[in-house]
Order: C-alpha cells, then sequence, then structure tokens
C-alpha cells in the first residue's frame, strides 16, 4: 500500500454532508470540487468518460468533530470515493437500483461502515458499469495507486501552501501523474481534499471542467 493513505472514514464523516460533499469550515467561492451543481440524475450505467478520485483531508472533518471517535486515530488522506465524472462538468448519479455487494466486510479496509459503502455504491458505483465487488476493488487500486507525498502526512502544526506547492509534491511524488490529472479542492482556504482524474484503466487523464482550488494559500490543519 502506498505510503500513507490511511482508510479511516465513517458513514457520520463523509454523510453528514449532503450527497458526497465534504463539510468545511463555512461556504466559500473557493470550495472547489465540493461546490459543483451540475448533474446528472440518472444515466445508462457505464456511459461517462473517466473516474474522479476523490482522497479527503481527515484533519479538516476532524477540527469539527474533535471527539470523534475516528479522529482519535489521526488520519492524513483517506478515502472517500471513486466518481463517475464527464468532461463537461456534469457527473452521473444514481443510475440503478442495484444491490451493492453481497459481503461489504470485504471492503473493510477501504469502508468501515457498512452504510457509507452502499451510499457509495448506490450514488456513485451503480454508474460505473461494474459489478459492485468490481467497482469497490477498482476504488481501492485506484486509492492504493497514489503516493501521498511525505511533506503532508508528517505536519505537526498548521501549516500554509500555494495551492500549486501542494499539487507540485503530488506530482513529484507521483512521476507517472500528469498536473492536469490532479485537482486540489479548498474549502474557506483550508484543505480539503486531492482529486485525481483516471480513466476508466485507472490509468492518469486530464481532468475535463473540475475547478480546482483558487485561494493564494491554503491552509493546512494537522493531524
Amino acid at each position: 500500500m502506498k505510503n500513507a493513505i490511511l482508510f479511516r472514514v465513517t458513514a457520520l464523516m463523509l454523510l453528514a454532508a449532503s450527497g458526497c460533499k465534504v463539510e468545511t469550515r463555512s461556504p466559500s467561492a473557493d470550495s472547489g470540487p465540493a461546490a459543483r451543481t451540475v448533474t446528472v440524475a440518472r444515466n445508462h450505467h457505464g456511459d461517462f468518460d473517466y473516474y474522479l478520485l476523490n482522497l479527503s483531508w481527515s484533519p479538516e472533518y476532524c477540527h469539527f468533530h474533535r471527539s470523534a471517535r475516528e479522529c482519535a486515530v489521526r488520519s492524513a488522506f483517506v478515502l472517500h470515493g471513486l466518481w463517475p465524472q464527464n468532461t463537461s462538468g456534469a457527473y452521473p448519479q444514481n443510475c440503478t437500483d442495484a444491490r451493492g455487494p453481497a459481503n461489504p466486510a470485504e471492503y473493510s479496509d477501504i469502508y468501515p461502515d457498512a452504510g457509507l459503502l452502499e451510499h457509495e455504491w448506490r450514488t456513485h458505483g451503480t454508474c460505473s458499469g461494474l459489478s459492485p465487488d468490481e467497482f469497490f476493488t477498482t476504488a481501492r487500486q485506484a486509492a492504493q495507486s497514489i503516493t501521498i507525498p511525505p511533506e503532508l502526512t508528517g505536519i505537526t502544526k498548521q501549516t500554509s501552501m500555494p495551492p500549486e506547492q501542494i499539487l507540485g509534491l503530488f506530482t513529484a511524488s507521483n512521476p507517472g501523474i500528469p498536473r492536469s490529472s490532479f485537482v486540489l479542492s479548498c474549502g474557506n482556504n483550508y484543505l480539503t481534499a486531492i482529486e485525481v482524474c483516471l480513466d476508466q484503466s485507472l490509468r492518469p487523464t486530464a481532468c475535463g471542467e473540475v475547478r480546482s482550488c483558487r485561494a493564494n494559500t491554503v491552509r493546512i490543519t494537522p493531524p
């Protein structure tokens, strides 16, 4: 498994916000991909251009929920989801009524909470054209393919960096992935996620109309 991607995600963490939006300190024009509103409610499953892999910065969630049990783990980046996306900026959701995996426990390393796993399957997995087991195996492979920069996993106090510097750390740690495949998400100038655009074979591809963080400087809350 690559570096320090820690898969300590819970339903409380990600379902507290509507859909798959990540809770941030306050609404902001610079909230990045979480602010996208153009969606396609239903489409033919498997009919999309690429995947958007979202790895959320868990300390930002734990800033608001310090007593939450999962926050005692002091995780850094965690898997939020693998989302079918279109180059136009639209993205499909809730494509079929197919049931999720028969044994959710097989994916407890990436989704410890079965309710969250079911949410990700229903909202995003049903649009992938894959079976439940294929989808979550693919999500695991995608997350494990990303090397997290040690400069971010080793932070011990709040740090500020320009978005391009953070993205530069990711491209340096992942030389096989071009800059055009990375997107940074922020909320009120705080880091919330790194997103990676991958084709349906999990090869890096250029992101479409996915807005990256526009803040001059991003604050990074330590784990």
